[in-house]
């Protein structure tokens, strides 16, 4: 017996017991019966709608779950192969995130470290949210916060004491680092970052990398403006034989959901099992699918990534900007 199917048949004999209690009260005589009975029954029901309420949340969390599952198909098609098409030539690799506000930057990260990173989700994450500290006038400020990120504190740790302390973590386990918002920092911050930082870290790791470990270093900056992937300089875009880990990578520009994008996300999750509870599969199954694209793109100025997700979340009957918040953990 499930979780749910224990406090269905608990809320069952809760119910039974109301009615008994119900009928005793009628035949009591005694205030003072009558009285207890009333407060068994107020415990009985209190209880009763505590375990309602948590079947509820159940529901409601298993009607999320599907939900997610079901975006986690949707759009990012060009990104992904290319990450893999990277990530499958080396272990040691930063990648840019990049495009226009809302168009889900944060939830095509996320994708790649649960989705096509091997104990993705298992290793060492550093989490660096750099709109905290881009207003100010030095670099300094980005390696006091990498320091505390990585557990360095007391005297002031050069950049290389941030490499070394990264590298022995990378001997035993997966290293991710997430830098956010790196379109609120100057580009010469940048540069330092990728030139102090990034290729004496990934230089270290690939001179073992075949000997001791298999362990994957990925470093991904995450710009939310799309100003950094304009930069030519920085980056390398294909894979070419010349390529080096420590030259950081520029995944394709995310693009708007276009109506043959959405069409194909719908026949997938329309065919899969996993997703009938979704509410729109019976409306793509009763052959509304054209509709249901133009709506979408209707009420996401023309499929914005984020805007059409929050849309189609409503169809479903759930709340976008709620759920994401449960829904991406990096």
């Amino acid at each position: 017996m499930n979780q749910s199917e224990a406090l269905q048949k608990l809320l069952d004999l809760l119910e039974e017991k109301i009615m008994r209690l119900r009928v005793a009260k009628v035949t009591e005589t005694d205030a003072l019966g009558i009285f207890k009975v009333e407060k068994q029954i107020e415990e009985a029901q209190a209880e009763c709608d505590r375990i309602k309420q948590e079947i509820e949340n159940q529901n409601i969390s298993s009607a999320s779950c599907d939900l997610y599952r079901a975006l986690l198909k949707l759009g990012y098609r060009e990104q992904i192969i290319s990450f893999k098409r990277f990530l499958k030539s080396q272990s040691i690799a930063a990648f840019l995130i990049h495009g226009s506000p809302d168009y889900g930057q944060r939830w095509l990260l996320n994708r790649l470290i649960t989705q096509h990173i091997r104990y993705g989700t298992t290793g060492k994450l550093v989490r660096i949210q750099l709109n905290r500290i881009a207003r100010r006038r030095d670099i300094s400020a980005l390696w006091r916060e990498l320091r505390g990120r990585v557990g360095l504190v007391g005297k002031q740790h050069t950049p290389s004491e941030i490499v070394e302390q990264i590298y022995r973590w990378w001997q035993t386990q997966n290293v991710i680092l997430a830098f956010h918002d790196v379109d609120c920092m100057p580009q010469e911050y940048l540069q330092q970052l990728i030139q102090d930082f990034w290729l004496p870290l990934a230089g270290q790791a690939r001179e073992v990398v075949s000997e001791t470990t298999n362990y994957q270093l990925l470093m991904f900056l995450v710009d939310y403006e799309g100003d950094l992937g304009k930069q030519n300089t920085l980056f390398v875009e294909k894979l070419e034989p010349s390529w080096e880990p420590e030259i950081p990578i520029k995944l394709p520009s995310i693009n708007p959901f276009g109506d043959h994008i959405l069409k194909d996300w719908m026949n997938m999750i329309a065919v899969d099992i996993e997703f009938d509870t979704l509410p729109l599969i019976e409306e793509i199954i009763n052959d509304t699918e054209d509709e249901l694209v133009q709506e979408i793109l209707d009420n996401s100025d023309n499929g914005i990534p984020e805007l059409a997700m929050s849309e189609i979340c409503h169809l479903c009957e759930c709340n976008w900007y709620e759920e994401k918040d449960r829904w991406l953990k990096y």
